[in-house]
């Protein structure tokens, strides 16, 4: 039987999280500039791109004022700063690929970027908190957010590629505004024994793990394979676990011995944290490892979320506790569509890397390195390891697998009834899409 909270047992919430209601992880409404004392930074991080083409984007920054921080007051500010400064900083380590990084980010902008870090609880590189959750805005303030209508603050080498990637991947994260949202139903139906708000909340969650596969989908449509792996990869690397960088990267000003950090990475991604966490998925050593370190490439209050959620008690123990056809049912079907994104994840990496890493290594071995083969000017370090540096393949397919691993039985009549069952408000992708037409952000 239901109870209520005691004076104790207050609500959980996702509001001292800092997750928007309707954007959820994403940056609501990212500046595009900067207080102008910081205008030599927009100049060239607005213009990263065309500087590597020109191989000048060193020489530019080498030239580049060392501006103080202290100006950057509100949060968005540092944000953008953070994605100007990340930008910079991949640019000039790789400007001239694999074989011509540097060992020294200049003064100028490793120190300031390392002052903004560390009031941001960043690392000082690109990553998923800024190439897409904080670089973005729409073309027409009044239109919906859709592809059609978003483009990128500051970019990198990929043209539309790189732009497809990271709104593709920003649509995905909005598609699971409803199940973040419905976490603390979640949450706050255990603790009262609700099992009738359980079921339902994991329903929402369940249909908006639908709607992130079918944004995921997209990434077809929106980028082209060859120019992912050949161009756009390896300005998203990081200086850990990368042999083209064995050292890392000295930040001068800083401390004198190199410093490692991991490439950009679905795993800094706070949403399968959150699934996971909520659900009770435990991964194996290594894998859980590297997902717990990219804990510290999101930003703090999202980390603290994950956190908290790991501390509440167990749902998956409820619901076998409740011993509720429809309750398991909902809950299975979570793990499923959980599993089911998880696995389309693998069919896009398997296109985008697997495939694109074999012809480059055909073309190798062919003597082949004609500049009209995209993927033979693909960096030979990364081939199909992650630019977060994890062995890409096995690491996703034994994550899925764990996730199997939190099943409950079930006969199909109930799965069935869930299936079936209530339609939660504003949970399938194009739902959510249709709802944010009408705001103005």
């Amino acid at each position: 039987m239901a109870t209520t909270l005691t004076d104790s047992q207050k609500p959980f919430s996702l509001d001292p999280y800092h997750v928007s209601d309707v954007f959820g992880f994403i940056l609501p409404a990212p500046l595009t500039e900067l207080p102008p004392y910081y205008q030599p930074w927009m100049d060239i991080a607005q213009h990263v791109t065309e500087l590597i083409y020109s191989h000048t984007l060193r020489s530019h920054i080498l030239k580049m004022p060392l501006l103080n921080t202290r100006f950057l007051e509100s949060h968005r500010e540092l944000r953008l700063a953070h994605l100007a400064l990340s930008v910079m900083t991949m640019g000039y380590v790789w400007q001239e690929g694999e074989n011509d990084t540097v060992k020294i980010l200049p003064r100028n902008l490793a120190v300031p970027y390392w002052k903004v870090s560390q009031r941001l609880g960043l690392p000082p590189i690109l990553t998923h908190a800024d190439a897409v959750l904080a670089n973005w805005k729409k073309r027409d303030p009044h239109g919906p957010f859709d592809m059609e209508n978003l483009e990128l603050l500051v970019t990198l080498p990929g043209g539309d590629s790189v732009r497809g990637f990271f709104m593709v991947t920003l649509l995905v994260e909005l598609a699971a505004v409803p199940a973040i949202k419905s976490i603390p139903l979640v949450i706050n139906g255990v603790q009262c024994g609700d099992a009738e708000t359980v079921t339902r909340a994991l329903e929402e969650i369940s249909q908006a793990m639908e709607g992130m596969t079918d944004a995921l989908k997209l990434m077809h449509a929106y980028v082209k394979p060859d120019v992912f792996y050949g161009i756009i990869r390896i300005y998203l690397s990081g200086w850990k676990d990368n042999s083209s960088m064995p050292a890392g990267l000295v930040y001068e000003g800083i401390q004198a011995e190199p410093m490692e950090y991991s490439g950009g990475s679905a795993a800094q991604s706070s949403l399968l944290h959150c699934f996971d966490e909520l659900l009770g998925v435990k991964h194996e050593e290594n894998c859980g490892a590297f997902l717990t370190r990219m804990r510290n490439y999101m930003p703090s209050s999202h980390k603290h979320l994950i956190q908290d959620i790991s501390l509440q008690p167990s749902l998956r123990g409820f619901v076998q506790q409740e011993a509720s056809e429809l309750l398991t049912a909902a809950f299975q079907l979570c793990v499923t569509k959980l599993m089911a994104l998880r696995s389309y994840h693998i069919n896009v990496v398997s296109c985008f890397i697997t495939i694109p890493a074999a012809r480059a290594r055909q073309l190798r071995r062919q003597g082949n390195s004609s500049q009209e083969e995209t993927v033979s000017r693909a960096p030979t370090a990364l081939e199909e390891t992650g630019t977060g540096g994890s062995g890409i393949m096995s690491f996703l397919k034994t994550v899925r697998d764990r996730t199997r691993d939190v099943s409950l039985p079930l006969d199909n009549r109930a799965m069935q009834k869930s299936t079936n069952g209530a339609q939660p408000q504003n949970t399938q992708y194009t739902t959510h899409q249709t709802h944010l037409q009408s705001n103005t952000f």
